[in-house]
């Protein structure tokens, strides 16, 4: 089975961003770093002791990847929003021997002393026009959320809008199960997210 441990939020620059959506809505983020392998950085909040929200940015002092960066950055723009979200899983070979399609490649990735496995595709991009998760199996360092400071902030909903409503939720369905997702149809596939916060809801 797979749960969702954290959401990716995109931005074309990562200090501009944390600034508008700090100033917009009240967020705090803290930690985070850079992506050797991927050339980008970022930023984070916890939500909770297993999940968090990714800021997340092409980074300008790393040299880019020689293919396109996880999460379909390299084509971003615009205002800061969800872009990707991620499920956790104990054992990702297994995992994705159960997936009738290619998620992407297994790449071993670190950040300090961080360990990860993780799926990302050639192109940049997940399946179903990117609303499938990417998956990530922790391996050393334990998890980030564990190293966040409580900011009072919660993941309440992950919603997917997408022509496809019907292929992903049968997808998905033997391997996730969280209330917190909803899978409805809309012409342009699309990823948002309703946080609680202590000052009151954001939509992302």
């Amino acid at each position: 089975m797979m749960v969702l441990d954290h959401v990716a939020i995109a931005a074309e620059d990562l200090a501009s961003a944390e600034a508008a959506l700090t100033a917009t809505h009240g967020l705090r983020f803290q930690g985070g770093g850079q992506h050797m392998d991927m050339g980008t950085h970022n930023r984070l909040i916890g939500l909770g002791p297993a999940e968090y929200l990714e800021l997340i940015a092409p980074c300008p002092d790393i040299p880019a990847p020689a293919q396109p960066r996880w999460f379909d950055l390299d084509r971003f723009s615009g205002a800061p929003r969800a872009r990707a979200w991620v499920c956790a899983v104990a054992d990702l070979d297994a995992a994705l021997a159960q997936i009738p399609f290619t998620v992407g490649k297994i790449w071993n990735l670190g950040r300090g002393d961080l360990r990860w496995r993780m799926t990302i595709p050639e192109n940049g991009i997940l399946p179903f026009d990117g609303l499938f998760p990417a998956l990530i199996e922790w391996q050393s360092g334990g998890h980030p959320a564990a190293r966040l400071d409580e900011v009072n902030t919660r993941l309440s909903a992950v919603a997917l809008e997408t022509p496809q409503a019907e292929a992903l939720r049968r997808a998905l369905a033997p391997m996730f199960n969280d209330a917190r997702l909803t899978i409805s149809h809309g012409a342009v596939p699309k990823i948002s997210v309703t946080l609680g916060t202590d000052t009151g809801v954001v939509v992302l």
